[in-house]
Order: structure tokens, then C-alpha cells, then sequence
């Protein structure tokens, strides 16, 4: 595909949502000079899960406070995110990779790993399986890990206030949600960026990253 998948993944509180909003406006500056005669349609942001009116739903029903009267159980958890990731890859994502847009995608199947395997110690072979299924074999062409540490990121969450039921869980589950993706961070489409800083220094690394890979992706 002409187009390619850009996918931000870390810890609750690294900082994706802000980068992905940085680096959107940086893109648009790049592709306006027109330095490339290949160069991508253009750059959407997106998001999992929500990144459809149907994920919206599903999205709603994942991280709205757990009910006293029913917690959703692990396997629900997974099967929810699967199905949300199925709708946006089909409805979304390849018709935007296809039409030749950057995508730029706040989490991705890492996050399934990360979450649901370490985090909830859910079985990984089923996990990449159900993933394949969801994705229909689609994988990122970059995705930046921002590395956070446990306490840090969680502290960020505090300051904002309201937090939603993935970020409610305790410390040892974030714990091995970060041990998740370092265990990913080997893959070769993973680069790891270091998001204690300010976010100017982390969007200085994240946009330095991604100039060398449009350079390889679109520059013959």
C-alpha cells in the first residue's frame, strides 16, 4: 500500500495523545512543502478502540468505571478490543492505507499483548491469534513505544483527575502491562523513544524517527 500505518503505543499516562497531536500538525507542515514527487495523499489520526462509531460503543462499555453489580471479565476484556479492531482495521484503516494516507494510530495490536497478555495474563498464542483474525494480517510500518516508568505515568494520571477503569486497575497489573511492552520493544517494526522528558524533547525524538522513515518510504 502507497499509504502508511504510524502506531503510538505506552503505558497509561507516556504521553501518546499529545505526540499524535503534535506530530499531526508537524506532518501537515512536511507534506505542504512538498518534498517528495511520491509523497502520501495526506495524514489522519485515529485510535483503538474508538476509532469507528461502533468502536465508540465499545469503547464506552471497556473504560467507563466498572459497575459494583458486574465486572467485565478478562475474556470479555480481549473479545471486545478484538471486535473493535476488526471494524476500524476493515472500515477504516485499509481503505486509508489504500488511498495512500499516513496513519497515525493511537495503540494498536501491542496494546492487546501489553494489556490483556501481561496485564491480565491472558493466554499470548491466543491473543496473536485472535489479533491476526482482527487485523487480517495488517501490521504497523512504524510503531513508537513511549517509555514511561510505572510511577511516573500513573502519577500524570492522578493530576488529571477523573480516571477511567483500565487506569483504575492496581499498580501490579501496569506493572506487567510495561513488562508487556518491553518484551515487544525487540520487534523491528518497534523503536523506543523516551517519554519522561517534556514533550517538546519527546516530539523532537518522535519527529526525527519518523523524517528518516517518510526519507525511506517516500523519497525515490
Amino acid at each position: 500500500m502507497h499509504g502508511k500505518l504510524i502506531v503510538f503505543e505506552g503505558i497509561e499516562g507516556s504521553g501518546k495523545t499529545t505526540q499524535i497531536q503534535l506530530v499531526h500538525r508537524w506532518l501537515e507542515e512536511v507534506l505542504a512543502a512538498g518534498q517528495w514527487p511520491n509523497q502520501p495523499t495526506g495524514v489522519m489520526v485515529t485510535r483503538q478502540p474508538g476509532g469507528t462509531h461502533i468502536g465508540q460503543e465499545i469503547r464506552r462499555v471497556l473504560l467507563q468505571p466498572a459497575s459494583p453489580d458486574e465486572e467485565i471479565t478478562s475474556t470479555s476484556e480481549l473479545l471486545l478490543y478484538a471486535a473493535d479492531r476488526a471494524q476500524h482495521v476493515e472500515q477504516v484503516l485499509v481503505p486509508a492505507l489504500q488511498a495512500g494516507y499516513l496513519v497515525l494510530c493511537d495503540r494498536y495490536t501491542a496494546s492487546t499483548v501489553a494489556y490483556q497478555g501481561y496485564g491480565r495474563q491472558l493466554n499470548l498464542d491466543l491473543i496473536h491469534q485472535l489479533n491476526t483474525i482482527a487485523t487480517g494480517g495488517l501490521t504497523s510500518d512504524l510503531t513508537l513505544w513511549l517509555k514511561l516508568e510505572v510511577d511516573k505515568g500513573l502519577g500524570r494520571m492522578t493530576k488529571r483527575g477523573e480516571t477511567d477503569r483500565i487506569e483504575q486497575a492496581g499498580i501490579d497489573f501496569h506493572r506487567r502491562v510495561h513488562q508487556g511492552f518491553a518484551a515487544q520493544a525487540q520487534s523491528p517494526q518497534f523503536v523506543t523513544v523516551d517519554g519522561s522528558l517534556n514533550p517538546a524533547a519527546v516530539a523532537e525524538q518522535v519527529q526525527a524517527i519518523i523524517r528518516q522513515h517518510l526519507q525511506a518510504w517516500y523519497a525515490l
